[in-house]
């Protein structure tokens, strides 16, 4: 079945930038040749290590592809395995996967202007039709407590979003909608009133309106004027998808020192994309961005984004979700201690979470849903 799979399905078809990999290696066992017995290897420790703090802390993956790229397949099987995706529930499961968000793919231009709005409702259809093809091993979830009870049941949290904001439709009915039907992550780009000069006065009521219903803003790709803005405005924290450090790497997307100070002064979660072209192309690259956002932003301030089957091209070691021991590893080897990885891996986006949770339900006691328009703020 699988050489079927793989003559079916060849990576190529769901559009990577980059060759499969070899599976990340397992730990090498030594043996002594006079006893026979396993011989402990000091440069394994790390791995061993990363792997029992990844035991008690898993993964919370920031940004996944998988329902796009699953979308492109006529068929898939995430619990045997799939050659064509880097993030079936085998890999999850040797990566020491706990909880993945779902980007939800919307057309970059379509003169429709209802059309990301109909793209957003077929991608979240999707996601709830893979979960439930999928229900032993993969479960939804949108608060901590649905989070920890997938981890208990022993399945892998899967949260929807983030989803650009042309979903909405310039509509805050779309986005009470949308958050109905369990998107929690709505990135602020590609709108009017999120844009070069920050946010306008519908923008505002937006991030209000999100921070009433739980909805966690990602300012990914957000222009230095809607970050500054929306860091004012909102009243739950935010966090950042897919972004590293500008000072280590000039990608447009990534963030600039004194915004990382900015963060961690809010309290937000800069998530460090495992891409080569935003955070280069070994694991000690990316570490390397981990080590400096911890720096400016604080150790609560970092977080994890896979960005698996993004089409993206991912650095060496790391090439899928299975990969990720070995980040954590060259992290121990830095000297980042279990507390400090735990937090970037798991607690850093129950914190978020939470923190979204509980102004949600701080806001709900203070206003009723906003009847806000476009027109009506904005002229």
């Amino acid at each position: 079945m699988a050489d079927l799979q793989d003559d079916l399905y060849p990576a190529a078809e769901v559009g990577r930038a980059d060759e499969p990999g070899p599976p990340c290696p397992e730990e090498a066992v030594v043996v002594a040749p006079d006893t026979g017995e396993p011989v402990s290897d000091p440069d394994d420790a790390p791995l061993t290590r990363a792997r029992a703090v990844l035991a008690a802390h898993p993964v919370a993956d920031g940004y996944s592809g998988l329902p796009r790229a699953l979308s492109r397949l006529a068929w898939y099987d995430l619990d045997l395995g799939e050659s064509a995706v880097d993030a079936d529930v085998p890999r999850l499961r040797r990566g020491r996967v706990g909880a993945v968000f779902w980007s939800l793919h919307l057309p970059e231009d379509d003169a429709d202007a209802d059309r990301p709005v109909v793209a957003a409702l077929e991608q979240l259809d999707l996601a709830k039709a893979v979960l439930a093809a999928h229900d032993e091993s993969l479960r939804p979830a949108r608060t901590v407590g649905q989070l920890a009870d997938a981890r208990n049941c022993g399945r892998v949290a899967v949260l929807f979003g983030p989803v650009r904001a042309a979903a909405l439709g310039d509509s805050l009915s779309v986005l009470r909608a949308l958050h109905d039907h369990g998107l929690r992550v709505l990135t602020l780009t590609g709108v009017s009133w999120a844009g070069p000069a920050g946010l306008t006065r519908f923008g505002d009521e937006v991030v209000r309106e999100m921070n009433r219903i739980g909805m966690i803003a990602d300012l990914s790709h957000a222009s230095t004027p809607v970050v500054r803005r929306v860091l004012t405005v909102s009243r739950a924290p935010v966090l950042f998808s897919r972004s590293a450090a500008r000072a280590l790497r000039p990608h447009p997307a990534n963030l600039p020192d004194d915004l990382l100070a900015e963060v961690g002064e809010a309290k937000g979660l800069c998530m460090v994309p495992l891409t080569a072209e935003q955070a280069g192309p070994t694991v000690r690259d990316v570490a390397d961005h981990l080590d400096h956002i911890r720096t400016l932003a604080g150790p609560e301030c970092v977080g994890l984004s896979g960005t698996y089957d993004t089409g993206s091209a991912h650095p060496q070691e790391l090439h899928d979700t299975s990969c990720y021991p070995r980040l954590i590893a060259e992290l121990l080897r830095r000297g980042w201690d279990d507390s400090e990885v735990g937090l970037l891996t798991w607690g850093n986006v129950q914190r978020v979470l939470r923190g979204a949770d509980f102004a949600a339900h701080t806001a709900q006691q203070r206003r009723p849903p906003s009847t806000a328009t476009l027109a009506a703020l904005d002229g």
